[in-house]
């Protein structure tokens, strides 16, 4: 089946079965409600629940083994491949599957708030809420644009398609399948609208070095002098919620590029967890959640129709859908300057890191390589409490290159705009998890402050002897005895028993790493 093929086969479709192109968000929720996919939410937002994919499937994601892009993905576990022949069988019989259904929505957008280097996207999908997720994450076009016009990815998705993985070469029902050549995303067998998400972002992972631009799993914020930050971390360790800061302004939470004018926004909206969320401590997210927005597994109450944010009956990893013009400090062209403070976040299970501490340029680059975080229980099919996790560039799961090229890019950036880096830790103080508390947000909050204001920059450090970070003895609005962790434990024989064994988790994740120079090697853990 021929690109042309692909594509006709497909518009074919669309117009037979009369799609419903481009609907605004009042019309996707109505056809939702309609079509009994889900609920409103006292606050007007849409309610749905993903059965038993409450999370990404990264086992069942693909790339197809392509001439074009062979040499250029970094094989394994994490892009797998799988034949052209398998790609193209599954695509007819979920084009036929389609073809049997009541309605099919499409929506039409980019990735990328730059317009040097946005991606056009049309998304067909099978269920209006999903269409409606498509449209509030993605980026809508403005009026005279027309990205159906452009040549870009198609997204399909058919969550109601089960695959047979003896017959069509899947590990499981479920399958998310990429092909470069083609510019297709084929999605099938699970209902997790994050799927259609983080594909499309591993499909710019794999553009953007090819033109020069850094892609990053990060959030992003500017402050009023114009400064930027970025926050890198995999999902669950506070991304959204520490660049949603009601006095900065916020450019996206999760996905942006890094070219040669500064840094820009891949997404047109956020995908923010809702574990535990209040108003109190987090006013902004809080209130995005409204009509437009859609929240995934989140228990509502079938009288009065308030989220129940606390309870854990799908999942714990209930998300929350939004545009970015649901944050009222949000940053509307998606794109600022180069920036000043990087910002590496990890959830520490093991409760042993420092809650903040500065790095050099050599840790900054072992850290980034070292990607070091606790999966979050719910994050992905099989997790079900926090395990110590290491993830290349904090997003491993979207790169289909090999993670040194993203490690050199900001190597170089880093250089180039003498951009300061911290690690925070916003996972436990005083035990592992499971037998202490996380660390306060107040206290996260003003860390964070403090780093972006040059607060720490003067700073007396001292050197962790475990892990040979420099952890400031003071920040203002934290507590001094709350930034060194071995006076948080009572136990302080466990506290070093805990240390030496992530640190050892540290050295033995670096050994696959074998072209790193000595000196970004040696910026690891001490013992």
């Amino acid at each position: 089946m021929s690109t042309v093929s692909f594509a006709s086969a497909l518009d074919h479709l669309l117009q037979q079965r009369q799609a419903e192109f481009d609907l605004p968000e009042p019309r996707l929720v109505e056809r939702a409600l309609a079509r009994d996919e889900g609920i409103l939410t006292k606050a007007g937002a849409f309610a749905a629940t993903t059965r038993a994919y409450t999370g990404r499937s990264p086992k069942d994601k693909f790339i197809v083994d392509e001439p074009s892009t062979r040499d250029d993905i970094d094989w394994g576990p994490v892009n797998a491949p799988i034949d052209r022949e398998v790609f193209s069988a599954l695509y007819r019989k979920v084009l036929h599957y389609l073809g049997r259904q009541e309605a099919l929505f499409v929506t039409h957008g980019y990735a990328g708030k730059d317009q040097n280097y946005r991606l056009p996207l049309k998304v067909v999908n099978e269920y209006a809420w999903h269409n409606l997720f498509a449209r509030q994450l993605f980026i809508r076009p403005e009026i005279g644009e027309n990205p159906a016009a452009e040549d870009g990815f198609t997204v399909v998705s058919a969550p109601g398609f089960k695959a047979d993985p003896e017959v069509d070469g899947t590990r499981s029902e479920a399958f998310v399948l990429i092909s470069f050549e083609e510019k297709v995303i084929l999605i099938g067998g699970t209902e997790y609208a994050g799927e259609m998400k983080k594909s499309i972002f591993s499909v710019m992972n794999y553009l953007l070095p090819a033109r020069d631009v850094m892609p990053m799993h990060c959030s992003a914020n500017t402050g009023k002098e114009g400064d930027v930050a970025l926050f890198f971390g995999l999902s669950g360790t506070g991304k959204t919620t520490l660049s949603a800061d009601p006095n900065r302004f916020l450019i996206g939470d999760d996905e942006h590029g890094w070219s040669e004018n500064g840094i820009f926004n891949i997404e047109g909206g956020c995908y923010a967890k809702t574990i535990q969320l209040s108003e109190e401590k987090e006013p902004d997210i809080y209130h995005a959640i409204r009509f437009g927005a859609v929240l995934e597994n989140v228990v509502v109450d079938e009288e009065t129709r308030f989220p129940d944010y606390a309870n854990t009956y799908y999942t714990e990893n209930t998300r929350a859908a939004y545009p970015l013009e649901h944050i009222d400090n949000m940053l509307a062209q998606g794109k600022a300057g180069h920036p000043n403070t990087i910002i590496f976040l990890t959830a520490d299970a093991f409760g042993v890191l420092p809650p903040i501490s500065k790095l050099k340029k050599e840790q900054a680059m072992y850290h980034f390589l070292s990607g070091y975080t606790s999966k979050l229980a719910g994050t992905e099919r099989g997790i079900t409490e926090p395990e110590a996790t290491f993830s290349s560039c904090f997003g491993a799961p979207f790169l289909p290159r090999h993670a040194s090229v993203y490690a050199e890019m900001l190597g170089e950036k880093i250089d180039a705009h003498e951009a300061n880096v911290f690690l925070i830790n916003t996972g436990w103080a005083g035990g592992s998890y499971g037998t202490s508390d996380r660390i306060d947000l107040s206290h996260t909050r003003a860390m964070v402050q403090a780093a972006l204001e040059g607060e720490l920059n003067q700073v007396e450090s001292i050197i962790d002897p475990i892990f040979g970070l420099y952890v400031p003895t003071r920040c203002p609005g934290v507590p001094d005895n709350v930034l060194q962790q071995r006076e948080t434990w009572e136990d302080l024989d466990e506290y070093e028993r805990k240390a030496k064994e992530l640190a050892s988790k540290f050295h033995r994740n670096f050994e696959q790493f074998t072209h790193v120079p000595e000196h970004i090697r040696n910026a690891g853990p001490l013992v």
